[in-house]
């Protein structure tokens, strides 16, 4: 999908669009949408987060997107209940999205066998193999190599040099970013370090719907069985997903972490950037894992954690509160050692 350029819109409109509430001229005219800092005359921009409440004057902005806790201002203010909600939807207004040409070029290779449903999207340079089926409104860009009996649901996007190995299925309306691999082999071997014996690995992967993958992701078969990735799930780049994880719905995992075999996450789980998940654990719905950690056992639902080896999250930030001070803490305990020692030989002579 590619998005076009903007068109005009009054804040009037886009109130509407949004269902927030004008606070100054409803006519201004709004071409664009900017960072607070970038914006000027036409722009639209908006505040989400706390810290930039300061800057609400200074913007150069037409018009501001904000919270219900600002109600006075300089500026043209639209209020939402979720400014970076709000933002994310006006985006489609301003940019909509241009839909790829419906063709299949003549420089793909396509399987006799294969089925390919209506209204797709094939790009030169996509190999799709044996048995293969393509449902109603996919796009697959150059380079993409589709594995036999692979099944990719409606409306997914598979972007540049993508591959899916063998009896790989991937849901509806899924996002692929370029360089992903799904469904390579998991890393097992007999004997490891001995022989290093090579043991088949003929699972598969499941993605399920709305399921997005960043840049350069990796998700490895299964040993038996599959590794599967439930509805709704945001994957950032250079993630690496072992055989038979199960990721739970709605769950965030960001950039360089780490998951190893047979882990299971529940719903919702949030995964901090260069994460590691060791092997055969499980961790419950809604938990937080903050960034570089290093998950060693099972956690239990509703926790955040944090720290090498994880521990929760409030006792991390005292561990970390103390390390600083550890030298004094160090120089003041060896001094009461010696003094203790000074004592107790008196007390014996």
């Amino acid at each position: 999908m590619k998005r076009t350029g903007t068109s005009s819109r009054s804040l009037r409109e886009v109130a509407q669009f949004l269902g927030g509430e004008v606070i100054g001229d409803e006519a201004v005219t709004l071409y664009h949408l900017r960072g607070i800092d970038e914006a000027g005359d036409g722009d639209l921009t908006f505040i989400a987060n706390p810290r930039y409440k300061s800057k609400l004057e200074e913007t150069e902005a037409s018009a501001v997107l904000v919270s219900p806790d600002i109600t006075t201002s300089t500026k043209n203010l639209l209020v939402v209940d979720d400014p970076y909600r709000a933002l994310a939807r006006v985006l489609t207004l301003f940019y909509p999205e241009e839909r790829d040409p419906v063709a299949i070029s003549q420089e793909a290779h396509i399987d006799e066998s294969a089925r390919i449903a209506e209204e797709v999207t094939i790009y030169p340079g996509v190999y799709v193999g044996k048995n293969a089926r393509i449902e109603r409104g996919v796009t697959l860009y150059p380079g993409v190599s589709v594995g036999n009996h692979v099944v990719i649901g409606e409306d997914s996007i598979l972007h540049s040099n993508v591959t899916i190995y063998r009896r790989c299925r991937i849901g509806k309306k899924v996002i692929l970013h370029a360089g992903v691999v799904v469904g390579s082999d998991g890393f097992g071997y007999a004997n490891p370090g001995v022989e290093n014996f090579k043991v088949p690995q003929v699972g598969i992967v499941q993605i399920d719907d709305d399921v997005e993958v960043g840049a350069n992701a990796t998700i490895d078969r299964g040993t038996l069985g599959k590794t599967w990735i439930k509805k709704g799930v945001k994957i950032d780049n250079m993630v690496q997903i072992a055989h038979n994880v199960v990721v739970g719905e709605n769950s965030i995992i960001v950039a360089q972490v780490g998951i190893s075999g047979s882990s299971k996450l529940g719903n919702r789980v949030i995964i901090g950037g260069q994460v590691g998940i060791v092997g055969h654990i499980e961790i419950g719905d809604n938990v937080m894992v903050a960034a570089q950690s290093g998950v060693h056992d099972n956690v239990e639902p509703n926790q955040i954690v944090s720290g090498t080896p994880h521990m929760p999250h409030n006792k991390w930030l005292r561990v970390q509160a103390c390390i600083p001070r550890l030298p004094e803490m160090r120089k003041k305990l060896n001094s009461l050692i010696k003094r203790t020692e000074e004592i107790e030989n008196k007390i014996k002579t």
